[in-house]
């Protein structure tokens, strides 16, 4: 769905929950300005790998290109990168500009980010050198781990946990085979505050706010994100990605499953130019919705999302909320090949991230949560999502679907001629359903065709907006209704009685 003016929501906004979590090691410069001072950071870390970050400053003679040099003490292998040309011989790992990001003023900086695997401690490098020079060169030997004051309140144990999620037939089904139906709302605000520089989310996501959301009979909340806040990439403020805004899905992900509630990751917002037809904005970064994942950025935020939620299969992926290249491509055959394949894509100027790449991605780090993926005409025509059906190895694919009383298949002959047969393969999930009006007419036909066939929808969306401009449920964060919520609430706490 895509989101009210900037300019309403700084109206409506309420406070911000920024969550502190811990900072691992960050290498600083203390003392008298060297040359070039390099900030190395781990903003994630798992099993058998780390997501870290390097911030470079240059303090002497501009540059126009650079290369930033340093060695991995335990093993550490880079495997993706972003933000620079990333490679790796032996234990010296080397980080050259991209050609976008060469000029590097006096006092200027650059950031990038990487991900790479270890088996053993996770050392800090201690030596970084740009084109050659030592930077923090009067800083001690041996970096000092800084951590950041870690929350100081957590999550209440309601002792009612989510299920663990796998595929069966057509079915999403627990640990003891019992089937499964993802019923509840959308969290709207970790999209787009960040790259705004407002914040992580639109209004409050503590204890209580969690709270009100269960109060409604919610089983599942959909969380949607933004693939450069969640690496850290340069155009965002700081104290909005990278480590904060990972620590802050994490904290938001572990307050939903201890109210008993199905935590949905979903890729809302990325990377890439697009101008074309139904273009959002012209900016290419994440500050709108674009036609497809990119191939920059994407892959790497769905390795990095996987490696922080594999251990926990009741998290659910949503590989990308809305995608329309068939509003960029001429044909429908180019649009769904686009959709499964990536690559080049007629009309879409960024090398485009298809699904079975991000599938791909998300597999390699081992993780066997449920993915799903919406289709074309942003997630409302799922036409041929069987014919392109991306492979998955796990067998843990759905197909995600969104309607609104405005889109084309919104109707129950189109629901029957083409959602039907899908859910009669795959586990089917309504990611988004809603309507403009601020009532409740057109999604109580919604919930009843999917109630019917035992499917899984989610109401756009838990925010407190002006219905006006969009389909929101609330006009508080204590859980008051609008008319179009309220539908929602009551039709939700029936199906408990």
């Amino acid at each position: 769905m895509r989101h009210p003016p900037r300019s309403v929501l700084l109206a409506v906004s309420g406070a911000v929950a920024l969550v502190a979590g811990a900072l691992l090691p960050v290498v600083t410069a203390q003392g008298a300005v060297p040359a070039c001072t390099v900030e190395y950071s781990v903003t994630s870390q798992w099993d058998a790998g780390f997501q870290g970050a390097v911030g470079i400053t240059n303090n002497a003679t501009a540059l126009s290109s650079w290369t930033l040099t340093f060695d991995f003490a335990d093993g550490q292998k880079v495997t993706q990168g972003w933000s620079a040309k990333w490679s790796q011989s032996g234990t010296t790992v080397t980080a050259a500009n991209e050609s976008w990001n060469g000029s590097l003023g006096t006092g200027a900086s650059v950031s990038a980010g990487f991900i790479a695997s270890t088996s053993k401690a996770n050392a800090v490098p201690t030596t970084f050198k740009l084109n050659g020079t030592t930077c923090n060169a009067d800083t001690a030997p041996t970096p000092t781990p800084t951590p950041t004051t870690p929350p100081t309140t957590d999550p209440p144990d309601t002792g009612d946990e989510p299920p663990a999620l796998r595929v069966l037939g057509n079915k999403l089904v627990d640990a003891d085979g019992n089937t499964r139906r993802l019923l509840g709302v959308n969290r709207s605000g970790g999209e787009f505050m960040c790259v705004q520089g407002r914040g992580i989310w639109d209004g409050p996501v503590d204890d209580a706010a969690v709270e009100a959301i269960a109060d409604w009979n919610v089983d599942t909340v959909r969380i949607p994100l933004n693939e450069e806040c969640w690496l850290g990439l340069s155009n965002i403020n700081s104290a909005y990605g990278g480590t904060n805004y990972v620590n802050a899905v994490k904290d938001l992900v572990t307050r939903v499953e201890a109210h008993g509630m199905t935590p949905v990751v979903e890729l809302h917002w990325n990377y890439g130019q697009y101008t074309g037809n139904s273009a959002g904005c012209s900016d290419v970064h994440a500050s709108c919705q674009k036609p497809m994942p990119d191939m920059q950025y994407t892959p790497s935020f769905w390795t990095s999302v996987a490696n922080t939620f594999k251990n926990d299969q009741a998290v659910v992926f949503d590989l990308f909320n809305e995608p329309y290249p068939d509003r960029a491509t001429s044909t429908t055959t180019q649009a769904w090949q686009c959709w499964r394949d990536g690559g080049t894509c007629p009309g879409i100027g960024y090398e485009v991230a298809g699904m079975q790449d991000l599938v791909d991605s998300v597999r390699a780090t081992g993780a066997r949560n449920v993915i799903l993926a919406g289709g074309l005409a942003y997630s409302n025509d799922l036409s041929q999502w069987l014919t392109y059906k991306p492979s998955d190895p796990t067998g843990n694919l759905g197909a995600a679907y969104h309607v609104y009383n405005f889109n084309t298949c919104a109707n129950e002959s189109c629901w029957n001629s083409t959602l039907a047969p899908v859910a009669a393969q795959v586990p089917l999930v309504a990611g988004e359903i809603g309507e403009n009006t601020c009532s409740h007419g057109f999604v109580d036909q919604v919930m009843k065709w999917f109630d019917d066939r035992g499917l899984s929808y989610l109401g756009w969306t838990w925010n407190a907006w002006d219905c006006s401009t969009g389909p929101s449920l609330i006009s508080g964060y204590d859980g008051t209704p609008t008319a179009y919520g309220a539908g929602l609430r009551d039709h939700l706490r029936a199906l408990d009685g």
